[in-house]
């Protein structure tokens, strides 16, 4: 019996979900819920076959839905999200899991409370290329890692659905955007040292909002002396990361770079210097990107959901909301802020 998948938002990125949730083994797309009649009738186009409604509580009400991608502008996720698992369904929310610590906790307490699963859209950890970073410190291919640093050279974002992405009400801030995802693969990297300690972060505020910088730095601080830097610029253009992974007996070099985010064909490459050995080594990596990573993670949710398991569970990414807001701190305070989870 397949998962009957309803997805919520169907903006640019709910288009993406609807598509890899349509193509995954196990699962049957079976409504959508729109904002208005303008992408309603997108995604009657798009998918002919598939129930539309206008606003997610008659989605919600639809007793065949098992499960629900949530694909919404960042200030909803939390209304959304209780409302899902409270009408009995399991629930992917696109990160970042909530704009506020007491928002992230609702949703932990109503999954609990109710007997859902949760997983957060950390999409990232299910690269070929990133993931396949982990896999590597895990085999103890560098030794314990000691420093990494992350850098995202980019265009500026995209308005979203009436701009919601430029309004600090709406959004949160820019740190809950793309950092959020950064944060999180450093510290599962890093999640053999424990959590992090501490964040101190810089950029100049845009419009008074101190988490909406064009050029962000953070500086996270690990128990043993490790730490770990990402940056971003939106004042760059097209798409382009770099990754730098150093442990105590080797290292890894990894980047990515496409005309946009979402190119079906970048350039990227992966390469290591194991412990032990004098040469550098390229590791093959067929595919990489965001709608590969999106692709993936609706086959393997559908497989985590028929398990009754999760993903990215809640409890770690509230913990990657507990360190984008004392880096949104750390802007208006101008100070190192130590983390408590």
């Amino acid at each position: 019996m397949p998962i009957r998948f309803g997805v919520i938002g169907y903006g640019l990125w709910g288009r993406h979900h609807a598509a890899a949730i349509a193509k995954a083994p196990g699962a049957d797309l079976a409504a959508i819920a729109c904002a208005s009649e303008e992408t309603a009738a997108a995604a009657h186009r798009d998918f002919p076959g598939v129930g539309v409604d206008i606003g997610y509580e008659s989605l919600l009400g639809r007793r065949e839905i098992d499960a629900v991608a949530i694909v919404v502008p960042n200030h909803l996720h939390a209304e959304i999200g209780v409302a899902a698992l409270a009408a009995g369904k399991d629930v992917l929310l696109e990160k970042p899991m909530a704009t506020t610590i007491e928002d992230c906790d609702r949703l932990l307490n109503t999954a609990r409370s109710h007997g859902r699963l949760l997983t957060i859209g950390h999409e990232l950890r299910l690269s070929a290329q990133y993931g396949k970073i982990k896999a590597l410190i895990d085999a103890g291919e560098i030794g314990t890692p000691a420093y990494a640093a992350f850098s995202l050279f980019r265009f500026p974002f995209r308005p979203g659905s009436g701009a919601w992405r430029y309004d600090a009400r709406r959004v949160g801030s820019w740190i809950l955007e793309e950092p959020v995802h950064f944060f999180d693969f450093v510290m599962w990297y890093f999640e053999i040292l424990g959590d992090p300690l501490s964040v101190q972060a810089f950029g100049a505020a845009r419009s008074g909002s101190a988490g909406m910088s064009e050029n962000f730095t953070a500086v996270l601080r690990f128990p043993g002396q490790a730490h770990a830097t990402i940056t971003e610029t939106l004042a760059g253009f097209e798409y382009h990361q770099l990754l730098h992974v150093v442990g105590r007996e080797g290292s890894i070099r990894s980047w990515w770079s496409g005309t946009l985010d979402r190119t079906l064909h970048p350039t990227f490459e992966l390469r290591i210097a194991r412990k032990g050995q004098g040469h550098v080594d390229t590791v093959p990596v067929e595919r990489s990107g965001e709608l590969v990573e999106l692709e993936e993670q609706a086959r393997q949710v559908v497989t985590a959901f028929a398990e009754r398991r999760v993903l990215v569970s809640g409890a770690e990414a509230r913990k990657r909301i507990v360190v984008c807001l004392a880096a949104e701190q750390s802007l208006r305070e101008a100070r190192e802020i130590p983390l408590r989870f």
